[in-house]
């Protein structure tokens, strides 16, 4: 097959790999109550404890929170220091759909770029949908910035060498984030690149997320639109494509280099697409990275496919800083 972007050659066995994961993962979760139909409560308080799809949290103890002033008042970063000195910083969203997950959630994770990299990893743990819609998230990981570029760096004892990124709705909040920098601070390069892994960038839904229906592979029809009602809660199709809300349609200017993760088993998976082109024919450097058959947040799993795309990922951050 031919296509005009880059899928990523792997080796047989991992394919193969990733398509028994694939059937495997999907038959668990078909016998399982969708998030959309749930208390959110329930699905956090599950998640946490390792219910679920995901494998379960694990929280490292040399990790540490850090509290900064928001405009919400307090907002919490979580710290994974690397075990030499510091190469920079890097600014982490996480994902779950604006209303799952947490700061301290990826733990091993971020530990792992502090470690490969030497960047300093901090964690936002912005306010969740649906009690805190649009801008609240926003709002806590523009705070979260501007801290970083003023002190955060010298408080942390890094040099302001500053990277930053995140999964599917971190990844958003990411680009968000960017933007917000440069239009309403004059921040313009303050951070040197963008690690954006398979993110939702269209509010408005682009083809891939409007034609993926009912099958359910960590992400569904249905999960998405109530992922978006709780985050952007009355505001229609139409408005949601608003550059504040949608990146996507945002004048892409001056972003820093970009590295743009996504699977073809992801509905998400035009976002990145169309993301990446549009940031490149801004005049930014975007590299983007097609893993085959690869689903929705596979990097979180133990396969193959998610190792060889975290490992693309370290290296970008490393050459960023390096």
């Amino acid at each position: 097959m031919t296509t005009p972007f880059p899928i990523e050659q792997v080796d047989p066995d991992v394919l193969a790999e990733t398509r028994a994961f694939n059937a495997q993962l999907e038959r668990l979760l078909a016998t399982q109550p969708t998030i959309d139909t749930l208390p959110i409560d329930l699905v956090r308080r599950a998640r946490r404890e390792g219910r679920g799809a995901f494998p379960p949290p694990v929280f490292l103890p040399e990790a540490r929170d850090v509290d900064i002033p928001s405009r919400a008042g307090k907002l919490r970063l979580r710290v994974l220091a690397p075990d030499r000195a510091a190469t920079g910083v890097y600014l982490h969203m996480h994902g779950g759909g604006w209303a799952l997950g947490a700061a301290d959630m990826q733990d091993p994770q971020l530990r792992e770029i502090a470690r490969a990299t030497g960047l300093c990893a901090v964690s936002v743990d912005y306010r969740l949908a649906p009690e805190h819609p649009y801008p609240a998230a926003p709002d806590d990981c523009e705070d979260a910035a501007l801290w970083l570029i003023e002190r955060g760096a010298a408080d942390l004892g890094a040099p302001p060498r500053l990277c930053l990124g995140g999964e599917s709705a971190g990844a958003h909040l990411a680009a968000v984030t960017l933007l917000r920098m440069r239009d309403r601070h004059d921040r313009h390069g303050a951070f040197s690149a963008a690690n954006l892994v398979f993110g939702s960038y269209d509010m408005s839904m682009t083809p891939s997320q409007r034609l993926w229906g009912a099958r359910n592979l960590i992400l569904s029809g249905p999960i998405m639109r109530w992922f978006g009602d709780a985050f952007l809660p009355g505001m229609d199709l139409a408005a949601r494509g608003d550059p504040a809300v949608s990146p996507l349609h945002a004048d892409l200017r001056g972003m820093p280099p970009a590295l743009f993760t996504v699977g073809t088993q992801d509905p998400l998976v035009d976002d990145s697409l169309f993301m990446a082109a549009r940031w490149s024919l801004a005049g930014a450097r975007a590299e983007l990275r097609v893993w085959p058959e690869a689903i929705h947040g596979f990097t979180a799993f133990p396969v193959a496919m998610a190792r060889a795309a975290t490992a693309a990922q370290l290296a970008f951050l490393a050459a960023a800083v390096g």
